[in-house]
């Protein structure tokens, strides 16, 4: 069977976006006030938000894959890899489900570590890893992938709308690229992760009245849905340089992850201890203001995806050619985001 020329990716997205989008509003009246952030020195938002935008998300996404799983005749071998990413995204949901729970002190790092490597065994053990370097290396960089984009969009999540339209976003691209690969899961995997966000983004905005957060259970969830997702679509076809082509789909939170960890180490910090180092609050301190700093964001993430793209059917010398330019641009922003007086050693 085609699946490129049925309607099941379009009830994919449906399906997700109506779950999600439903389930948000009622979790938010259930469980809002058991399950909620308060402001902090970090935190500026106002009043107590509901953190169930990851359950409302997790809904969304296993509720419409479930139903697509029963309603369509999946290719030999293609439940296996699903059954590894579902049992991962659980693991990782509560993990950060209890993560919230216990908010304001959490779970330790070395617990969290832990268990979001155990996470990581289950795709690795149904063959969702890195292809392209021998055993036992693959399923090491399978680990490290896994557990280093999860914290980075746990990380990511500090400004409304950024963390879930960095997934939305990422999840297009993946989609474009892998959608005439014959990995269906795959296909099915990123238009879930577009519904799902795509429906949650209002209300992580706010609209009537209804205001909710990922919280870490979503963000971290996200993050390790779209490490999965990574590793599974193609990209060498035309090009071997073009496996890289996940770290610019991925390289606003990656890059986020990266500078605030360098920065708190400069100033003698821990890179595990909060602090408004954030490249998009520091935008956000140089005068832009909130939806800016969200936009400009958003036409970057868009713009390194179509790079990403272009590297999949291009030749090996314009591959080299854009990754040096976005190397390049990355450590002159790097520069820019310098705030007087810091750092001075």
């Amino acid at each position: 069977m085609n699946y490129v020329n049925q309607p099941y990716f379009l009830w994919a997205l449906v399906l997700s976006f109506v779950f999600t989008f439903i389930a948000t509003p009622v979790l938010c009246k259930m469980l809002g006030k058991y399950l909620k952030d308060t402001p902090t020195a970090l935190k500026n938002h106002k009043g107590t938000i509901p953190l169930v935008g990851g359950l409302a998300v997790l809904l969304g996404f296993l509720g419409s894959l479930s139903i697509i799983r029963f309603t369509t005749n999946f290719p030999t071998g293609t439940l296996h890899n699903l059954r590894g990413i579902f049992l991962g995204t659980v693991i990782i949901f509560i993990l950060g489900f209890i993560d919230d729970i216990r908010k304001p002190k959490g779970l330790s790092a070395l617990t969290r570590l832990i268990v979001q490597s155990i996470a990581a065994l289950c795709l690795i053990y149904f063959n969702v890893k890195i292809q392209f370097v021998a055993e036992p290396w693959g399923s090491v960089l399978t680990v490290l992938w896994v557990c280093g984009l999860t914290n980075a969009f746990n990380l990511l999540d500090i400004q409304d709308g950024l963390a879930a339209s960095q997934a939305l976003i990422a999840g297009c691209a993946f989609l474009l690229i892998s959608l005439p690969s014959e990995n269906v899961y795959v296909n099915f995997l990123a238009v879930a992760i577009i519904g799902s966000t795509l429906a949650f983004l209002p209300y992580n905005f706010g609209i009537k009245n209804i205001k909710s957060f990922l919280g870490d259970s979503g963000s971290t969830t996200l993050g390790f849905l779209l490490s999965a997702l990574a590793l599974g679509v193609d990209y060498s076809a035309q090009n071997p340089l073009a496996v890289f082509a996940p770290l610019l789909i991925l390289a606003v939170p990656i890059f986020d992850t990266i500078y605030v960890s360098v920065v708190r180490l400069l100033k003698g910090m821990s890179p595990l201890h909060g602090s408004p180092d954030h490249f998009a609050l520091r935008l956000h301190r140089r005068g832009l203001s909130k939806r800016q700093v969200l936009s400009y964001i958003i036409y970057g993430s868009i713009l390194l995806d179509i790079c990403a793209f272009i590297v999949t059917k291009s030749s090996f010398i314009i591959t080299v050619l854009i990754y040096i330019a976005v190397l390049i641009f990355a450590l002159t922003f790097a520069i820019f985001l310098k705030e007087r007086g810091e750092i001075k050693k």
